[in-house]
C-alpha cells in the first residue's frame, strides 16, 4: 500500500462490520483489511481485580465561567457520591474516547479501582470540547486547566483533593497550573516534560532551530483538523469542525516568529520562577526521550518536596516503557497518590529523592528492546557522589587529565550529512529512531579520544564542552557528541549537545560572529547515566552541523578551535552505598486493554537514504497508526504520518524537510478525512514554509487552505 489515506474511504465501509463477521474475500486478498479481532496494547501481567468496582462515565461536559464546555471522560469507585475520594486530572488535546483510549484503558480504571476518581479532560478546541486552539499552554488553556480544577473538587464525589498527573504536553500543563495554585491542587505527577519552554523543548535547543519543530508542528496540524464525535456532542459537531479548520492556524509561522528566548517562551516556563510550585512534583522522563535534563533542573531547584525518576525509556509512560526494563509505575504512581491526596505513610517519601538507570555499554542499534544496566540513587542533586572532571583536548586528538603543554588550532568543517545518523530528538520507542552507528559521523567530523581504564569509567549527569575557538562566518553553530567507541570500532552515541554561537552572550540577546576573532563558549549535553568498560574508549566529536537534529546555518562554516583552553568536563560517578539500598520496582501491571479490531496496518520505516547520482542524503519516516476500529465505541480511525528531511552533500544550505500527515474518523454513514502537508526551506536571509490543509466530509471537500509564509532567520 502506497498510501493508506487513499484507500480509508473503502477502510471505513469495511469498519462498519460487526465483530467476529468475515471479510469478503477480494479485500482480504487485495490486502486492505484484516478480519482478525485482536486486543490493542502491550500484554502485561493485569490488575482487573481492584479493591473497588469502577464506573465509567464516557461523556461529561465541564462548564466553564465563559460558557465554553470542556469535554471529559470520568472513571471513579462506584459509590463515590456517597464516600467522596480525591481526584486525578490529566489534561491533553489527544481527544479522551478515541485516538488516546487504548493508553488510557492502560491506567485509569487501575487507579479509580483504588480509591481515585480519575479524570481526562480534553483542551478548548480539541477532541469533544468546544472552542478553538491556537497554540500551545496559552493563558486560557492554564486558566481552563484552574477552573477545571475547581470543579472537579466540588463535585460530590470528590473529596476536595486534586493531583494532576501528565506525560508530554499533560507534564507541561500540570507544572505551569501547579505555578499559578489553584487552591484544590495538591501534587504533580509530570512526566517527560521541561520547566523551560525555549531551551529545553521540541522547539529550540542551544539556541538552534531543532528539526523536531517542523515534525511536531505538522502533527498538531493534523490533528487539529478533526472534528468532536458527534456521539457525544450531537448536531453542532460540524460547526465546530469547520471552526477549526478555518481558525486553529499555522503553529510552525507562529513558533519560527520567536527564534530567541522572549516572552512567547518566557510563558509557561516555570523556571522563570521556581518559588511558584508550591506542591510536591514527581518529575520523570528516559535518557531516550527528549525531556530528560528537566528532571535534573527540578530536583535542584524545586523548594517543596520532590522526587525524581529517570529511566532507559524513550518517550512513554515507565510500566509501557521501551528500551526496558519497564516498571510497575502504577503501583509507585499509587504510593504517591495515597502519600500527597490521602495522608498515609506509603514510605515513597523516605526513599533517595532520585532514582537513575545507570546503562551499561551497547552496540549501536536503531532500536533497543531493553538496555542493560542497574538502577543507583542519588540523595539530592548537585549529587555529593558525583566528581565533575576536566578533560583536555590535546593537539594529538586525545583527551587528557592533564592540561596540554602543546598548543594547536585545530580547522575543521563538516560534510552535509554529519547528523543523518542522529535519530530523532525525542524518542519514542519506534524502530529506527535511535541514533545509529556512528562512524560516518565520526568521520565527518573533529574527534578527541582517551582509552577507558581497567576500572572503567562511569558518569551520570551533564556532560559539558569548553571550546575556545574562531569562525569564518558571522553565524556558525557547533554540535558536540560523546561516543562509546566499541573493541570493533562500533560507535554508539551516548549524549549530545548543540550550540548556536550566535547565543554566546544569551539566548535572549543574538549577536553577529566577528569572523577570526577567539571565542570562549560552553555546550551543555543532555544528562545520561553510563557505564563504559575497559578496553573501549570515549570519543569527543565536534561538527560544524548537525542536520535534520537542528537547522543548519546560512553559509557553510569552518570552526577553528583553539586545544589550549578546550576541554571535556565530565560528571564521574562512582558506586555508593545508597545504591544497595533501593528496592526493586514491582512488575508492570495494567487494567485491562481495550478491544479493538486492526483494519489495515501502518506503514512504518526509518531510512537513511543516499543519492549517490545527486549528492543527496536523506532522513525518510513513515509512521502512524493504521486503519482501526474501537469495538467499544465502534469508530474507527485512521492514522498516518511522513516525513522527509534533504541535504546535498557538498551544500548545507540545501537543507530541506517535508511532512504529511493523513487523518480519518468515521462511524455507518457519518466519516470524515484531512490532509496536511508541509515544506520548511530556507535562505540566506528567510524561513520558508509552504503549508497546505484539505479536509472531506465523505466524499465531498469542505475545506481547503494554502499558507506561503516567509520569516527572517534572528541571528539562527
Amino acid at each position: 500500500m502506497k498510501h493508506l489515506a487513499r484507500q480509508f474511504a473503502n477502510a471505513c465501509e469495511i469498519a462498519t462490520l460487526h465483530k467476529g463477521r468475515r471479510l469478503s474475500s477480494d479485500l482480504r486478498t487485495a490486502g486492505v483489511c484484516r478480519s482478525a479481532v485482536r486486543s490493542e496494547g502491550k500484554l502485561m501481567k493485569q490488575a482487573s481485580d481492584y479493591p473497588h468496582a469502577v464506573r465509567e462515565i464516557h461523556h461529561v461536559e465541564m462548564p466553564m465561567p465563559d460558557g465554553c464546555k470542556l469535554a471529559a471522560r470520568i472513571w471513579m469507585p462506584e459509590g463515590a457520591e456517597a464516600a467522596p475520594v480525591p481526584a486525578i486530572l490529566e489534561y491533553l488535546p489527544y481527544r479522551k474516547n478515541d485516538f488516546t483510549t487504548a493508553r488510557d484503558a492502560s491506567m485509569q480504571p487501575y487507579l479509580a479501582g483504588y480509591g481515585y476518581a480519575v479524570i481526562r479532560l480534553d483542551l478548548r478546541g480539541a477532541g469533544d470540547s468546544e472552542g478553538l486552539m491556537v497554540d500551545e499552554y496559552l493563558p486560557q488553556e492554564l486558566q481552563d486547566g484552574c477552573d477545571a480544577i475547581s470543579w472537579i473538587a466540588e463535585q460530590p464525589w470528590c473529596d476536595g483533593n486534586v493531583g494532576m498527573i501528565g506525560i508530554s504536553w499533560g507534564g507541561f500543563n500540570g507544572l505551569q497550573i501547579a505555578a499559578l495554585q489553584p487552591p484544590a491542587l495538591k501534587a504533580v505527577v509530570t512526566l517527560c516534560s521541561t520547566d523551560d519552554r525555549y531551551a529545553d523543548d521540541i522547539h529550540y535547543m542551544g539556541g538552534c532551530l531543532l528539526g523536531e519543530q517542523l515534525s511536531w508542528a505538522s502533527i498538531m496540524f493534523g490533528r487539529n483538523t478533526l472534528p468532536p464525535d458527534p456521539a457525544n456532542v450531537g448536531d453542532k459537531w460540524r460547526d465546530m469542525w469547520l471552526e477549526r479548520l478555518e481558525g486553529s492556524g499555522l503553529w510552525l509561522k507562529t513558533w519560527l516568529e520567536h527564534q530567541r528566548r522572549d516572552d512567547f517562551w518566557r510563558h509557561g516556563s516555570v523556571c522563570e520562577d521556581w518559588s511558584k510550585v508550591q506542591v510536591p512534583v514527581y518529575a520523570v522522563s528516559g535518557w531516550a526521550d527528549g525531556y530528560p535534563r528537566s528532571v535534573f533542573r527540578l530536583m535542584e531547584h524545586l523548594q517543596g518536596p520532590k522526587k525524581g525518576l529517570v529511566g532507559p525509556w524513550a518517550h512513554r509512560y515507565p510500566h509501557m516503557g521501551e528500551p526496558g526494563p519497564a516498571i510497575g509505575f502504577l503501583q509507585d504512581e499509587l504510593r504517591w497518590w495515597d502519600h500527597w491526596l490521602k495522608g498515609r505513610d506509603t514510605g515513597i517519601m523516605a526513599e533517595p529523592m532520585l532514582r537513575l538507570y545507570m546503562q551499561d555499554s551497547v552496540l549501536p542499534k536503531g532500536h533497543y528492546k531493553a538496555r542493560p544496566g542497574r538502577w543507583i540513587a542519588e540523595p539530592s542533586w548537585p549529587s555529593p557522589q558525583v566528581v565533575r572532571t576536566v578533560f583536555h583536548l590535546t593537539p594529538e586528538g586525545g583527551l587528557s587529565l592533564e592540561r596540554s603543554a602543546g598548543k594547536a588550532v585545530l580547522h575543521h568543517h563538516s560534510p552535509a550529512d554529519v547528523g543523518m545518523a542522529s535519530g530523532k530528538w525525542c524518542g519514542y520507542g519506534t524502530p529506527g529512531d535511535a541514533p545509529v552507528d556512528q562512524r560516518r559521523e565520526d568521520a565527518g567530523s573533529l574527534c578527541f579520544e582517551i582509552d577507558i581504564p581497567a576500572e572503567g569509567l562511569a558518569f551520570a549527569g551533564d556532560a559539558k564542552v569548553h571550546l575556545r575557538l574562531s569562525v569564518d562566518r558571522p553565524m556558525a553553530q557547533v554540535a558536540a557528541r560523546l561516543v562509546d567507541v566499541h573493541p570493533d570500532g562500533g560507535a554508539t552515541r551516548l549524549s549530545f549537545g548543540v550550540f548556536n554561537l550566535n547565543h554566546r552572550q544569551g539566548h535572549d540577546k543574538p549577536a553577529l560572529l566577528v569572523p577570526g576573532e577567539v571565542y570562549d563558549v560552553t555546550i551543555p549535553m543532555k544528562h545520561v547515566a553510563q557505564m563504559l568498560p575497559a578496553g573501549h574508549r570515549l570519543r569527543l566529536a565536534l561538527s560544524s552541523s548537525y542536520f535534520p537534529m537542528i537547522w543548519p546555518a546560512p553559509e557553510p562554516v569552518t570552526l577553528s578551535v583553539h586545544t589550549q583552553g578546550s576541554a571535556l568536563e565530565l560528571p564521574l560517578r562512582a558506586p555508593a552505598a545508597l545504591d544497595d539500598t533501593l528496592a526493586d520496582f514491582d512488575a508492570p501491571v495494567a487494567g485491562p486493554p481495550t478491544p479493538t479490531e486492526q483494519i489495515a496496518e501502518p506503514e512504518t520505516w526509518f531510512r537513511i537514504v543516499e543519492d549517490a547520482a545527486n549528492g543527496e542524503v536523506q532522513m525518510q519516516i513513515a509512521d502512524g497508526g493504521g486503519v482501526t476500529r474501537l469495538l467499544t465505541n465502534d469508530i474507527t480511525l485512521h492514522k498516518q504520518g511522513y516525513e522527509t528531511y534533504g541535504v546535498c552533500l557538498d551544500d548545507v544550505t540545501t537543507a530541506w524537510g517535508r511532512t504529511e500527515w493523513h487523518y480519518g474518523l468515521s462511524r455507518g454513514d457519518w466519516s470524515v478525512r484531512s490532509e496536511t502537508r508541509t515544506l520548511l526551506r530556507a535562505d540566506a536571509s528567510d524561513f520558508i514554509i509552504t503549508a497546505e490543509l484539505r479536509a472531506w466530509e465523505g466524499d465531498v471537500l469542505v475545506a481547503e487552505k494554502r499558507w506561503d509564509e516567509r520569516i527572517a532567520r534572528d541571528h539562527m
